[in-house]
């Protein structure tokens, strides 16, 4: 299998404080940050790096201030779409969530883990095994790191767990960037030779939540959510992602970053919200 196709996704997005996303920051400087995804199609189907929200949780007004209402000033929003967010944002781009193969969960947070209901029992759901050990034990401290234990507590979930770098699928390495979660993990995919022309590019490295927005990579600024460790110590991971990027000459692509991730998107020829 190779990397024949890349499709970003967008599931909805989150207003924000910028000081959740870069350590220090003024927290009355607010953003509202896409909340992102990646489709990745292999020669036997596709692979989808993260799930987006978990909408009951969202749209039901309980449900929301039981799960969402402390969640350190983040309001989630979803899409403008009667039905599934998930649903909805697959159908936005010409792909059948049926034809998903795998999936792979850069951490358990509920903007990033909430889709999984969509997959469970159907595919196998790629995380780091100190993620979920995290996110399934010592309740409340994860509900209180923005961890729902709903979206992914569900003994149906065929869950390949790992301790470290490991490939996905050909073309597709998980790379651990402990910090912000006490599993996250980013991804490094090479793309094939075809994609590789169009693009003029050899592969991307998406940092998900090790790197937020694109000063976090350009100027090596931590990021202001991190679990049992230091904020200073969520700078190796950016650096060592820069490094990786540089020496293959791959694009290093940030998380949530309002203004690249949209531009990234078009960049690429998806349709987006």
């Amino acid at each position: 299998m190779t990397v024949r196709r890349v499709i970003p996704l967008t599931f909805g997005w989150e207003d924000l404080p910028k000081s959740i996303s870069v350590h220090g920051a003024d927290p009355s400087i607010r953003l509202k940050e896409p909340v992102p995804g990646v489709l990745l199609e292999l020669d036997g189907g596709w692979l989808l790096l993260d799930t987006g929200f978990n909408d009951p949780l969202i749209r039901d007004p309980w449900l929301y201030r039981r799960f969402h209402g402390g969640n350190h000033g983040i309001e989630a929003i979803l899409p403008p779409v009667a039905g599934d967010s998930v649903e909805a944002t697959f159908e936005l781009v010409g792909v059948d969530p049926a034809d998903v193969v795998m999936v792979g969960l850069s951490h358990l947070h509920n903007d990033h883990a909430g889709g999984l209901r969509h997959f469970a029992g159907k595919v196998p759901v790629h995380c780091q095994r100190r993620d979920l050990e995290y996110g399934l034990h010592g309740h409340p401290d994860p509900e209180h790191h923005g961890l729902f234990r709903i979206d992914y507590d569900d003994p149906s979930i065929d869950w390949q767990l790992a301790d470290g770098e490991v490939e996905l699928a050909p073309g597709v390495v998980a790379l651990p960037t402990y910090g912000h979660t006490p599993g996250h993990q980013s991804f490094m995919v090479t793309l094939s030779s075809g994609l590789a022309d169009d693009l003029g590019i050899p592969g991307f490295v998406f940092a998900f939540d090790a790197a937020d927005l694109q000063e976090n990579i350009d100027d090596e600024l931590a990021v202001g959510g991190f679990i049992n460790c230091e904020a200073e110590d969520t700078i190796e991971p950016i650096r060592r992602l820069k490094a990786i990027a540089a020496e293959k000459g791959y694009r290093l692509v940030p998380g949530h970053d309002p203004e690249v991730w949209p531009k990234f998107t078009a960049e690429l020829g998806a349709p987006h919200w």
